[in-house]
């Protein structure tokens, strides 16, 4: 099946006991057993719910992938993929990292003695330099989170494959409809399914999809273990969201394109990133490895957190907001909201610096949405 028919169709047959179209909300805790051990595939929605079977199966089938595990969260979900880490082992990172996965490395992995460091990565030779006999991980995001770098993944995976070293891939930005990481060689892809997987922003998820059996088996242990995975209506409404992820993404992109063309040809922009700019330093990488470029655009506005926040006050049809991926209009202050987290030093070194705003581009008119940015340069034009 093709992407659109798998969205609709995949983990999601006609419910066996009513003929329902709709996978059901399977609303229980618990389920009757005819006798000690003899069931129905299920014995408590911690460890197996069939709304949440059929959202995994699903999502797996989107990535290409043969297994997933379907989390509260999305750091939910990269707590699990680097659950089966063990003291001492050594991780690799994109310095461009989401700030809750900063937060996830630094404080609540290294007191458990796992070492990470992060290189630019933009030159995947910066992994191999890198290695350490530890090491067990290179952990990488592309396009990254908010400066949107692409990172050549088939060579880092080259890299990983070379050294005996998994390889994870936050997924997140591009979706599986416009890249699919496993097919590139990764080991573990990880989505909030917060943000386009779901697209309304109603409900907040995560997940894990993997083709290896010792790297689902664990992650699997983890979800029943610790429990952070997503209710039934959670679930459900992920689900429901991922139906239209293909026509979504379109219209995503296209206005993500009309926006960026616009920031580039405007005075007080000093720079735009998004990776289907011909000005983007990756965008022949990006056009080779996805088949689309996003709905997000990273630009710097001329002045500082003061011009920032001026300008980000002024917008009428673009939410000030946390989060991303929605079918509404999201800006936000990396340095104070999304990457907060990060040392202001150290942001400023890996080039989040006081006037980066970072736009998730829904799929309004575009029109409308260019017009409101160009208001809120100028309220008195």
């Amino acid at each position: 099946m093709k992407f659109s028919t798998k969205a609709i169709h995949a983990g999601q047959k006609p419910d066996p006991a009513t003929g329902a179209t709709v996978v059901p909300i399977y609303q229980t805790a618990t389920y009757t057993q005819e006798e000690v051990g003899r069931h129905k595939g299920y014995e408590y929605s911690r460890t197996g719910n069939p709304t949440r079977t059929a959202l995994e199966e699903c999502l797996a089938s989107l990535e290409d992938g043969r297994y997933a595990c379907a989390f509260s969260s999305g750091l939910a979900a990269a707590d699990a993929a680097l659950s089966w880490l063990r003291p001492y082992d050594h991780v690799v990172a994109n310095a461009d990292l989401y700030g809750g996965t900063y937060r996830l490395f630094e404080t609540v992995y290294k007191t458990r003695q796992v070492d990470f460091c992060t290189v630019d990565g933009v030159d995947p030779s910066d992994f191999q330099k890198a290695i350490r006999p530890t090491t067990k991980l290179i952990w990488v995001e592309s396009p990254t989170n908010p400066l949107l770098q692409v990172i050549d993944l088939a060579s880092v995976a080259e890299i990983c494959a070379k050294n005996e070293i998994a390889f994870a891939v936050d997924n997140t930005f591009a979706t599986p409809y416009f890249q699919n990481p496993l097919n590139l060689g990764a080991d573990l892809v990880i989505h909030s399914t917060t943000k386009y997987i779901g697209g309304h922003s109603d409900v907040v998820g995560g997940a894990v999809v993997t083709r290896r059996d010792d790297l689902a088996d664990a992650i699997k242990f983890h979800q029943n273990a610790v429990g952070a995975i997503p209710g039934p209506f959670d679930a459900w409404l992920i689900l429901r969201g991922v139906k239209t992820l293909a026509v979504r993404m379109v219209q995503h992109e296209e206005n993500a394109r009309r926006v960026a063309l616009f920031l580039s040809g405007h005075p007080r922009v000093k720079s735009v990133a998004y990776p289907g700019l011909g000005s983007h330093p990756q965008h022949k990488l990006a056009a080779a490895q996805m088949t689309g470029f996003g709905g997000m655009v990273t630009f710097r506005i001329d002045g500082g957190p003061s011009e920032a926040n001026d300008f980000l006050k002024r917008l009428k049809i673009f939410s000030l907001a946390e989060s991303l991926g929605g079918v509404e209009s999201l800006a936000r202050y990396p340095p104070l909201m999304t990457h907060g987290s990060i040392p202001k030093a150290e942001r400023e070194h890996r080039g989040i610096c006081e006037g980066t705003i970072r736009l998730s581009v829904g799929i309004e008119d575009a029109e409308d949405l260019i017009e409101d940015l160009a208001q809120a340069f100028d309220p008195d034009r």
